[in-house]
């Protein structure tokens, strides 16, 4: 089950997104667009640098490699920490 503050976190993310998305199409003209449209450019830069790092958790996602990290690249550690935290609690192969 997903903790709140990581809902409400990705949310905030995927509304970032979705406001630079309707500026770069010209949706939204507002003095803020162009600070959006920079911090979600930001934010996927970031999170691509991270893919690198965190490449063995993404790859511990139960569905396809290219969905998890697609999702990576969208939230970065919102998505690859429960993978991560997951990883740990396993004991040879085993969950505890």
């Amino acid at each position: 089950m997903q903790k709140p503050l990581f809902a409400m976190l990705k949310a905030l993310i995927l509304v970032t997104y979705a406001l630079a998305l309707a500026a770069l199409l010209g949706g939204w003209t507002s003095p803020w667009s162009a600070g959006v449209q920079t911090a979600a450019g930001l934010l996927l830069l970031v999170h691509a640098v991270e893919l690198v790092f965190v490449l063995k958790h993404v790859r511990c996602y139960p569905g396809p490699l290219a969905l998890s990290v697609l999702l990576t690249l969208i939230y970065g550690l919102l998505h690859w920490k429960p993978l991560a935290d997951k990883m740990a609690r396993t004991v040879s192969g085993r969950a505890l």
